[in-house]
């Protein structure tokens, strides 16, 4: 998904790149406001973790292949305006360090990648938190279900900026992206899904959305930033 130098138009490039940096902003706001000693660290750990993950690929069907993401885990350990930030330093360091991804196509990348899905997975937390049982379980559904779509929707993103820079027609670029990605945030869920419950099992505390699972764990319920 990781789209490279030339592909997008200035127009196009220029708007992702202001979106992005809104958001990026405002997870820097929010950062300066609600980080502490416990929070720091597993910002940087969650970081460490999906830059890492995001190197290892899967194979996918016909020749093709697939990565992690990370933007959903990130939400649920971070919230959605800290997992902003924390995919942007990710990606960031993808392009600028292993090319990975164009500099002038960063900003689609950083919302494409980060902050689509942060703030997808974000909302749906929102709104599912008071609606549905509130249990580990259904958490990792939760999990599960927002990392496909998170997926999902970059990859539609990034299927309409390459269409609207003229570079592939939307006819045949969106069916390809969402056909091929639709089994790569298969492997995303899995592999959210196993990290959540890891840490469910661990750490339930580190759960920046932890009021889901209340009900079991008996833990304080504080409201998702940004609610």
């Amino acid at each position: 998904m990781h789209i490279p130098d030339g592909f997008l138009s200035p127009e196009v490039a220029a708007t992702t790149a202001v979106a992005a940096t809104a958001a990026v902003g405002y997870g820097l706001k929010t950062a300066s406001e609600k980080l502490d000693d416990r929070r720091v660290p597993l910002l940087g750990v969650t970081g460490a973790f999906i830059f890492a993950a995001q190197m290892l690929n899967f194979p996918v069907a016909g020749g093709t292949s697939g990565h992690f993401l990370g933007a959903a885990l990130a939400a649920i350990l971070l919230g959605p305006w800290l997992a902003c930030l924390t995919m942007a330093v990710v990606l960031g360091l993808q392009a600028f360090v292993f090319a990975d991804g164009g500099i002038t196509a960063l900003g689609a990348n950083v919302l494409n990648m980060g902050v689509i899905g942060a703030l997808l997975v974000g909302a749906l937390m929102l709104a599912t938190r008071r609606a549905l049982p509130k249990s580990r379980t259904m958490l990792l559904a939760i999990s599960g279900v927002g990392a496909w779509f998170a997926v999902m929707a970059g990859a539609a993103a990034t299927a309409l900026e390459l269409a609207s820079s003229g570079t592939v027609p939307l006819g045949t670029v969106l069916p390809a992206m969402l056909g091929v990605h639709a089994l790569i945030g298969t492997g995303e869920a899995v592999i959210t899904v196993a990290a959540v419950g890891a840490v469910l099992a661990a750490r339930p505390d580190l759960i920046a959305v932890r009021d889901l699972t209340v009900a079991e764990r008996k833990l304080p319920a504080p409201a998702l930033e940004g609610a």
